[in-house]
Order: C-alpha cells, then structure tokens, then sequence
C-alpha cells in the first residue's frame, strides 16, 4: 500500500452506480440493526438471519435464472460457501446473537471498527499500512477499548463475545471474497453467497436448538420483510459490488455513518438508553474511521479486484 516513488495521490471521481451503492449500505444498514431488535421478539437469532438470507439468495437466484444467466460451477459455489459461512454465519449471526442483550446502536458502534481489522487483515496477504493508516486503527481501536467499558456492552460478556468474533469474521470474509476466493459473476455469486450462508445459519441454529416456528407477532414479520427486502437484496448487494468495484476500505466506509444513525434510531425509535460515555466512545471509534478513509481518499488507485461483477 506504500506509493510508489514518483507518484501523485489521485482523487477519482464516483460513477453514480458507485454513490447509489454507498447511499444504501450507508441508509439502509444503519436502519436495518434496529429491524433486528424488532425481529428478534418473533424469531430466534440463527433462524431470523437464516431465513432471512435463504430467502433474499432464492428471490435473487431465481431473477438470475429467468434473465438467463448460467449457474455457478463447483468452484464458485465452493467459494460461496467459504464466504458466505464467514460474513453470513459468522457476521450476521453474531450480530443478531449480541443483539439479544446489546442495544442496537452500540453494537452498530462496535461494528465500525471492520474498516480497521480489514487494514490489519490485509497484511496477512504483504499489503502494510502507511504511517497515516497506523494512527487511523490507533484511534480507532482506542474508541473500541473505550466502549467496551461501558455499561452497555460490558454487562454482555456473551454479547461481546459474539460481536467481536462477529466483526472479525465479517472483515476476513470481506478480504478474502476481494483476494482469493472468486464468486460467479455478478448478482449471481452475491445470490450463491446468501444461500450458502443461509444454510450454515440453519446448521447454526438446529446446533443451537432454536424453535423453528414462525412468529404471530406482525411487527416481527414486517422487520422480517426489511431485512429481505432492503437489507439484503439492495443493501447486502450493493455491499459486495463495492467489494468488487473499490477498495475494501471504501466498502466498509458505511460503518462511518452506521453508527450515527442506528444511535439515532435506537434511542428515539427503540427506546434504547445509551451512556455519555458510550456515545464519546462511538465518537472516538468514528473519528479513527474518519482519519481511514481520508486517507484513502488521497491514496494511490488500489489494484483491480481478483474477480469479475456485471451489472446484472
């Protein structure tokens, strides 16, 4: 990630397929973390996040099909699997596992640390931060540290536990879907990836030994409906075609506007309560996120992504 010598920092305008894909996951996610707090009093958390993406992947798939595009082969749904058991399984799972004791926007507060961990994770794979990038995850991990301790979080110990493992497994998922593991393209290998962790979300969720009876409660129902709809076939898509179009941290850039609106949402919609403490702590994690993507901003173009998206 260092520039090399001789080089300019370039600012690259945003196609407007770009900017409406930002908007969603930056909008749409950060009201989808209180439709979970919702959903979660009808369905059990491994069977909400299954159904939700088994039927959002089959809506998608199905649209695919009838437009005429070709399965994915073995290796893709390999890959799907893979990806799909680390962001879906792991990510979205233990989201709506903390958030059975967790107020929806402190956990959307944790959430912003992903940015971070996929700078961390990258050097893994020989891409090391600038100096620049250094002082970013300095910040922001100091905010994580700092939010933990408060009483909203530190009360859940389970609750952390399964955020923490969550966003981790997310940020890894992320990187791996960009550098290794290749999707079919387009809506067709974002349609695999939800089926494949759909299913794992299932597998979860008998170990689990959750009820799999269907709620009476509407509101339920009606969160359901947005986390299909909204959540993950707008959302969720637009997501991994920002993972294929732009820099992982451009991608995960949604975790800087997150926050400020699933806080809003939680404490005047929800009813949620959080601290002083809690909101200067979600202050100090943004802040770092803000010195991130500043610093992409005025970055050197990254590399094209390892594998291919239309815009089917």
């Amino acid at each position: 990630m260092n520039a090399t010598p001789g080089t300019r920092p370039t600012s690259r305008r945003l196609s407007p397929l770009i900017v409406g894909c930002l908007a969603a996951t930056w909008l749409i996610w950060g009201s989808t973390y209180l439709a979970i707090r919702f959903a979660l009093v009808g369905f059990p958390p491994y069977f909400l996040m299954a159904t939700r993406f088994a039927c959002a992947g089959a809506l998608l798939m199905a649209w695919q099909m009838a437009r005429g595009a070709v399965l994915p082969n073995a290796a893709e749904w390999r890959n799907a699997l893979l990806v799909g058991t680390l962001m879906l399984g792991g990510g979205m799972g233990g989201v709506a596992f903390a958030e059975q004791t967790i107020a929806s926007g402190l956990v959307v507060a944790f959430i912003a640390v992903i940015p971070l961990l996929l700078v961390l994770i990258n050097v893994a794979f020989g891409v090391y931060p600038r100096r620049s990038e250094v002082i970013a995850v300095t910040v922001g991990l100091a905010g994580v540290l700092m939010l933990i301790q408060g009483p909203g979080i530190r009360g859940s110990p389970a609750g952390l536990l399964a955020i923490g493992l969550g966003t981790t497994s997310w940020a890894l998922g992320s990187v791996l879907s960009q550098r290794r593991f290749r999707l079919a393209p387009g809506a067709t290998g974002f349609a695999s990836e939800m089926l494949c962790g759909g299913l794992v979300l299932f597998v979860m969720s008998a170990l689990r030994g959750e009820s799999w009876h269907l709620p009476l409660v509407l509101s339920a129902w009606l969160a359901w409906a947005y986390l299909v709809l909204l959540g993950s076939l707008i959302a969720f898509n637009a997501y991994m075609l920002l993972l294929a179009r732009t820099s992982a941290s451009l991608a995960a850039s949604y975790s800087l506007v997150n926050p400020v609106v699933a806080l809003c949402l939680g404490v005047t919609l929800g009813g949620e309560v959080v601290s002083k403490w809690e909101w200067l702590a979600s202050g100090v994690v943004m802040a770092g996120i803000v010195l991130l993507l500043n610093d992409q901003r005025t970055s050197k173009a990254p590399a094209p992504p390892r594998f291919e998206v239309s815009d089917t």
